[in-house]
């Protein structure tokens, strides 16, 4: 019988940690000048009692945007553009499929109606895939002001054929007004295991949620400065929860589509 392999998980664990520590730490020191831009224009869209609107199509770049919608210490004015059509509960391999197909992005935007007041965060770590870039071209035609949050890395490092991207070829930070770099590597997964061919563990889904989260924070403390104190979502299983939230429902209710 051939000799089994002993494999050390807990130095894999450790070094997953130590690389979603460190790539959190470059989008903390490398990105603050963008983080700093799009928390400006958040906290401008809320001073005036405007929704700030995200969309992360693609399966699991639809787990971004429900990381900051209705979500205990997040914004009541976020609101998720949450569409069937890419979401993995629907089907993976649909997921997958609905994401390449050009136009579809086009289609969500313009049943959102977004307009020239209006702004928009899009999310997605490789940031190239075809609704994505249809996303962001039909909310830029509309006049709607454009963040996106996207890996760099992983966009230049993807063959410029690939079967994902939008006919044009396009980068998501390349159309954007602000872009913010996630940092995520190619491939996404990050640990090495000896004897297997493919990495193990992806690490997209922290970066996008950091990265928002940050933008959430410094949204929060530009509006503060400004002697507003934004509504902010408190856990309705925690104490008095359902009461604070409560008083905020009805300004929401109607607006926010998914709410």
């Amino acid at each position: 019988m051939p000799e089994k392999t002993v494999i050390d998980a807990d130095a894999l664990c450790e070094s997953y940690f130590a690389t979603t520590q460190a790539l959190m730490r470059r989008v903390l020191e490398e990105e603050k000048a963008p983080l700093d831009l799009a928390a400006s224009r958040l906290a401008d869209q809320i001073a005036v009692d405007r929704l700030v609107h995200i969309f992360g199509p693609g399966g699991h770049s639809n787990l971004a945007s429900q990381e900051v919608f209705f979500r205990a210490g997040g914004l009541m004015h976020i609101s998720a553009v949450l569409d069937e059509g890419t979401l993995l509960s629907n089907g993976a391999l649909r997921s997958m499929a609905i994401e390449r197909t050009p136009g579809y992005g086009k289609v969500v935007i313009a049943n959102q109606r977004l307009g020239a007041d209006d702004l928009l965060i899009l999310v997605n770590a490789y940031g190239i895939n075809a609704a994505l870039i249809d996303a962001a071209l039909e909310a830029r035609n509309r006049g709607a002001f454009l963040i996106g949050v996207s890996s760099r890395e992983h966009a230049a490092n993807t063959s410029p054929d690939h079967p994902a991207r939008h006919p044009t070829r396009q980068n998501l930070h390349d159309i954007v007004d602000i872009a913010i770099d996630c940092k995520v590597p190619i491939g996404d997964a990050v640990v090495s295991v000896p004897g297997m061919g493919e990495n193990i563990a992806a690490i997209s889904t922290f970066a996008n949620a950091f990265t928002l989260n940050c933008l959430v924070i410094r949204t929060v403390a530009k509006l503060l400065e400004r002697g507003i104190e934004p509504p902010v979502w408190r856990s309705g299983n925690a104490p008095g929860g359902d009461e604070a939230n409560g008083r905020f429902i009805a300004n929401f209710q109607g607006r926010v589509k998914a709410l």
